[in-house]
């Protein structure tokens, strides 16, 4: 449906509540996009800079006067960011766009959220959408382990493989103090069975190199300074793609996965302009065009991009979303000290 004829229908179940209400839910149009095409409104996102840049330009042709105003950097950062501005009484940005489903509970927790129930959800798997919908699920971003074909002779076939005397000193994993993605792995394969803090202290003994993100670890391994990483899929599938010497290794324990979830900060200045940003993400046009920048989508209908595997044929790590939040930043301490 289109923006006009979605306004008309607004127009028509506002004039239609005081009679019988507006659809099943009662609530009129709260949990409808706001009829509202013109303004700048506040992205902050941990995507990577060309891929939120694809995405705005998308918008931009369907709602060309609506201006986006982006920053970007690490979950972690981004987090504190807002979590400062918090404390000091006004969240600057508009729209949050951020790792996994973790932080996006503590975002919820410390009541930054805004409960919007975007038409869309209704095509994405329940799973993948908070209950009180202030945030859901917009891609699949498995991580699992990359290799120099040119280096590594014995690819691994496990995390597990990793504590491997073979693999020693040539490896190298993001930090948890600086990715969201690597924070949520960490308190979820610290609790995995077979995995554990036994793993981490593995990695230790084997001389694991941790450096900030994702990008380091795939530039590291693309150019050889390192052999073997920890990284999301994604970025291993199109460096592949261009020609680097690198495959990628789904383990056989299974991956842990954040699907980046979007969410509207509650009161923000421009809360309505958000809220027009969350329903495209997550319609088939911003599904599609999340497929066509390289992650696979969480959207029903909309295929994952060549090369790429959908949450249908990936072993997936799970765990108690809850305890990993309430043990996030026990989990990040107990690293730090492990790797000082």
């Amino acid at each position: 449906m289109n923006f006009k004829k979605k306004s008309l229908v607004l127009i028509f179940c506002a004039a239609s509540l005081m009679l019988a209400g507006c659809g099943s839910n009662g609530k009129g149009t709260a949990s409808s996009a706001p009829v509202q095409e013109k303004g700048a409104f506040t992205l902050y996102t941990s995507q990577p800079e060309p891929d939120v840049q694809k995405l705005v330009d998308a918008f931009h042709k369907k709602y060309p006067d609506i201006e986006v105003r982006v920053f970007r950097s690490g979950t972690e950062e981004v987090v504190s960011k807002v979590l400062a501005e918090k404390k000091m009484g006004k969240v600057q940005a508009d729209v949050l766009l951020v790792a996994d489903a973790a932080t996006f509970e503590q975002l919820k927790k410390d009541h930054i959220l805004d409960s919007y129930q975007s038409p869309e959800m209704n095509s994405i798997p329940a799973e993948l959408v908070d209950k009180d919908h202030t945030y859901s699920g917009t891609k699949i971003i498995a991580t699992g382990i990359i290799y120099n074909t040119q280096m590594v002779k014995e690819a691994p076939r496990s995390f597990a493989d990793l504590t491997k005397p073979v693999y020693k000193d040539m490896e190298i994993m993001p930090s948890p103090l600086y990715s969201g993605a690597a924070a949520y792995n960490l308190s979820l394969m610290t609790r995995t069975d077979g995995l554990g803090w036994d793993f981490y202290q593995g990695l230790k003994n084997n001389g694991i190199t941790v450096d900030k993100g994702n990008g380091a670890i795939l530039k590291a391994v693309s150019e050889g300074t390192k052999g073997i990483g920890m990284v999301v899929d994604y970025m291993a599938v199109r460096a592949k793609a261009k020609g680097a010497p690198v495959e990628f290794v789904y383990p056989l324990e299974g991956v842990p996965v954040v699907t980046e979830p979007i969410g509207v900060v509650k009161g923000s200045a421009n809360e309505n302009l958000g809220k027009i940003f969350e329903d495209f993400v997550l319609s088939e046009d911003g599904q599609k065009e999340t497929a066509a920048i390289g992650y696979t989508p969480v959207r029903k209908g909309v295929r994952a991009p060549e090369g790429m595997k959908s949450i249908g044929d990936i072993k997936i790590m799970s765990g108690d979303l809850a305890v990993l939040v309430q043990n996030r930043e026990a989990d990040k301490q107990k690293f730090t000290e492990l790797f000082r």
